[in-house]
């Protein structure tokens, strides 16, 4: 039976892993208005500046930026740059005034500035501001030019300030979505598993769990987003440990997803002969092993998340549950292997390959590794009763949904989880 007559289609279709809840284009758009506008304003009622102070909203526009910590660190290059170039031009046309070599002497310093100050892209901006005051009029005050700057700098700060988003819930959703495409993939090898799988399938497998390698990128940058966006944050004060909590969470899915990979490598190798290496029992009981491991990496997905908001226990006993039942399953595996005849050192080899994968995804998912991980976290600041931070309803009773393509699990409900148990069903 094809495979793709056992998964439905709307688990093969990928999963959408940064779902990033970015501010709509409207919303964008309005923000950058009024803060350039409000700039403008401010600049206009403002002593020492010119009768058109536009060079206020322009900076403002390049300040603000997507994260406080950003626009903080664009403000000061910009007023580096722009207060630089202004003094070389003043000090060069003092001296020697405009002339060809005099423009080449100001490229030359301003770059030679930005490179010692360290700023960066704006680096140009230093040598635009000098070749803009040196060649204007000797009667021109060059100290409108700074002062609108200053003015532009500080109200995309204070905007910042203000409207500055957090991003930690998309990085919380790419996590916990990675998490769901691994137990995906668990569920369509164990449903495969179960129905004599072809070599193309196993190698099918082993393709999507190399993918997963690139997803964890994409989940990698929106998390690094997340840590920025709480940097220096006023409105992150309950979200200080966020970051930890995040980056922690995804270290352990690449340790998972180099686990499975290897799983995967290890059944692609032990398929495709006419006598296969594990055998039709084998399968069975690895098949009830991995789907065990697509429970217990949701409730994983979801820990993490919850973490976040400080209530994982809901979360955590779903975990437990889970892994003790593919520890379980895991033990009818060794046994039927065990009993299986060996005609070379290779299959051997390749049957303890197939148990260590397993012990290690099972290991790697433990609730025991993640209490060890939370004594060296920050502490969290308390948030309102029964909210998550930024105002979202907790959801830590949230019960757990079935999933399109997940695999049925009355064995495991009926109990039969110990290892002779396992045995006797697959004797059956």
């Amino acid at each position: 039976m094809s495979i793709s007559t056992v998964v439905p289609a709307r688990v093969m279709e990928p999963f959408n892993l940064v779902r990033r809840q970015a501010q709509p284009q409207a919303a964008l758009v309005a923000r950058l208005t009024a803060t350039a506008v409000a700039a403008y304003l401010v600049a206009c009622v403002f002593p020492m500046t010119s009768s058109r102070p536009t060079l206020a909203p322009l900076t403002a526009l390049l300040v603000l930026q997507v994260t406080l910590y950003r626009t903080v660190h664009k403000a000061v290059q910009r007023i580096g740059s722009v207060v630089g170039g202004v003094l070389i031009a003043v000090l060069l046309a003092k001296v020697v005034g405009f002339t060809w070599w005099s423009l080449g002497l100001a490229i030359a310093s301003a770059l030679l500035l930005g490179i010692a100050l360290r700023l960066g892209d704006q680096i140009l901006e230093v040598a635009i501001s000098a070749m803009l005051i040196l060649s204007l009029p000797s009667n021109f005050n060059a100290a409108d030019r700074v002062v609108e700057t200053l003015i532009g700098a500080g109200t995309g700060l204070v905007a910042g300030l203000i409207l500055s988003p957090l991003h930690v819930q998309p990085a919380e959703q790419a996590v916990e979505d990675l998490s769901r495409r691994m137990a995906a993939l668990l569920d369509r090898m164990a449903m495969g598993l179960r129905s004599d799988p072809s070599r193309d399938q196993a190698l099918d497998w082993l393709r999507r769990a190399r993918e997963l390698g690139r997803e964890l990128g994409r989940v990698r940058r929106a998390l690094e987003e997340a840590e920025e966006s709480i940097r220096l944050n006023p409105r992150a004060g309950g979200l200080v440990h966020a970051g930890v909590v995040l980056r922690s969470g995804l270290e352990s899915l690449e340790h998972f997803q180099v686990f499975l990979r290897g799983l995967a490598g290890a059944i692609v190798d032990g398929i495709g002969t006419d006598d296969p290496v594990y055998g039709r029992r084998a399968h069975e009981q690895v098949a009830a092993v991995l789907c065990d491991l697509a429970d217990a990496m949701r409730a994983y997905g979801h820990m993490v998340r919850r973490e976040v908001a400080g209530d994982p226990d809901h979360a955590e006993d779903e975990l437990r549950s889970a892994l003790g039942s593919a520890e379980g399953h895991r033990d009818g595996v060794t046994e039927i292997l065990l009993k299986l005849p060996t005609r070379d050192s290779g299959e051997w080899a390749l049957r303890g390959a197939l148990i260590v994968h397993l012990d290690r995804l099972i290991d790697q998912l433990r609730v025991e590794h993640r209490d060890r991980q939370r004594e060296h976290w920050p502490r969290r600041r308390p948030s309102r009763q029964g909210r998550r931070p930024g105002g979202r309803p907790s959801d830590s009773g949230r019960a757990r949904r079935s999933h399109p393509g997940q695999c049925p699990r009355d064995d495991r409900r009926a109990g039969k989880s110990a290892p002779v148990a396992a045995a006797s069903s697959a004797e059956s």
